[in-house]
């Protein structure tokens, strides 16, 4: 049963998840304003591997064409040290980046209720309402608040306090370089494949993005995470500039110089041929703290938490933003047939409980495998990407 058009939502957060609950939100009647606490529309956030749930919008109800937002290859593969195929099989993939959907997405829901420069700092509620506020002193109420706003959450904090952030042993090394700048021998070498390349205690995968739409004109960029063992502790606090506690990224011009020399001099001595270049060629990576985050409530009162704020899962599936996606249109789901918003809450919160459980437990596994137990086969089918399984 669709909720009256009367009802408000507050949407805390405004990347692809919050956007994405919004426009769903919007779609069943509902008045919908989005937060979001950064001031301006930077281009965060690198590829993204395309699942259908993260491009189920685009397929179903928007006007846009998803070519336009993509690319696309047809092959796995992995590379040995001298850039020789160690193994390759077909499989197609689509991909994008942050900034190209989000600004898809955006596009869509449009910039009169989006509103920038809102941190949120406190939430209450009562019966019917709940209200946020945020750091610039205004307040925002509606009959439901959804918070989107990623793995800081302050909605988390307040829907499922105490959720221990637990630091996975390895940080990932992450960055966009534009095709162009590529060696013709590497491009042919990377050429319509997403690429692993395998070694002791690490790995790097690598796959092609779009970038966002200027003028309208897109150019493909190469997407890299290469990830590497730093031990908890007063090495990673180093590497974070002091202390750990509560960081889980660093933005390029957070990224210590001599850590990214480092980096770079590693990558000519480690990786394969291609990979280094790849590498070599990012002028602005930056760095993911890879942890597990899973809160053991996404649901309190009017107050819901999706996407990273619930659950933020290691990256080996690819499926953050296709989580993000389907607990937005799980909501939207059990909004629109169950008759009343508190039982919709109520049907919704344990089945993403229970997909953000399943997800989680399959990336640690995939995580241990590659970082520590050295048990990575490339042609093992339990490694490939998917929210609800291997290529699912």
């Amino acid at each position: 049963m669709r909720e009256p058009k009367s009802r408000q939502a507050v949407v805390v957060g405004g990347s692809i998840g919050g956007l994405t609950t919004a426009l769903l939100l919007r779609d069943l009647g509902w008045d919908v304003d989005v937060f979001e606490r950064s001031t301006r529309d930077d281009a965060r956030g690198g590829g993204i591997v395309l699942q259908p749930d993260t491009v189920r919008w685009f397929t179903e109800r928007s006007t846009q064409a998803l070519e336009n937002l993509t690319t696309s290859t047809n092959l796995v593969q992995y590379l040995g040290s001298d850039n020789h195929v160690a193994h390759r099989e077909y499989a197609q993939w689509s991909y994008s980046s942050w900034a190209t959907l989000h600004s898809a997405l955006l596009r869509d829901f449009g910039v009169e209720r989006h509103k920038r420069g809102h941190r949120a700092v406190a939430v209450t509620q009562d019966a019917s309402t709940a209200t946020v506020e945020f750091d610039n002193g205004s307040f925002a109420t509606g009959d439901l608040v959804v918070f989107a706003d990623g793995v800081n959450s302050v909605g988390r904090q307040y829907v499922s306090p105490n959720t221990p952030i637990r630091y996975s042993g390895y940080i990932g090394w992450r960055g966009l370089v534009p095709e162009r700048l590529l060696s013709s021998e590497t491009s042919a070498v990377l050429e319509d494949s997403v690429t692993y390349a395998l070694m002791p205690d690490s790995h790097i995968v690598m796959y092609p993005v779009p970038s966002p739409i200027k003028y309208g004109r897109t150019e493909r960029l190469m997407n890299f995470v290469w990830y590497r063992n730093v031990p908890a502790g007063g090495q990673l606090d180093q590497f974070l500039g002091g202390g750990s506690a509560g960081i889980l990224s660093l933005h390029p011009d957070q990224v210590p110089h001599i850590e990214v020399e480092r980096m770079q001099i590693d990558a000519a001595r480690d990786l394969p041929p291609a990979a280094a270049e790849v590498v070599s060629r990012c002028g602005a990576p930056y760095v993911q703290v890879v942890s597990d985050i899973r809160a053991a409530q996404m649901v309190r009162g009017r107050v819901a938490i999706l996407g990273d704020a619930a659950c933020a899962a290691r990256p080996h599936a690819a499926a953050g933003t296709a989580k993000a996606a389907a607990d937005a249109w799980s909501l939207a789901t059990a909004i629109e047939k169950t008759d009343g918003l508190d039982r919709a809450l109520q049907v919704w919160e344990p089945i993403q409980l229970a997909l953000s459980a399943q997800l989680e437990s399959r990336v640690q596994a995939m995580g241990e495998r590659s970082q520590f137990e050295n048990s990575w086969h490339p042609e093992d089918p339990e490694l490939r990407f998917g929210l609800y399984g291997p290529g699912i």
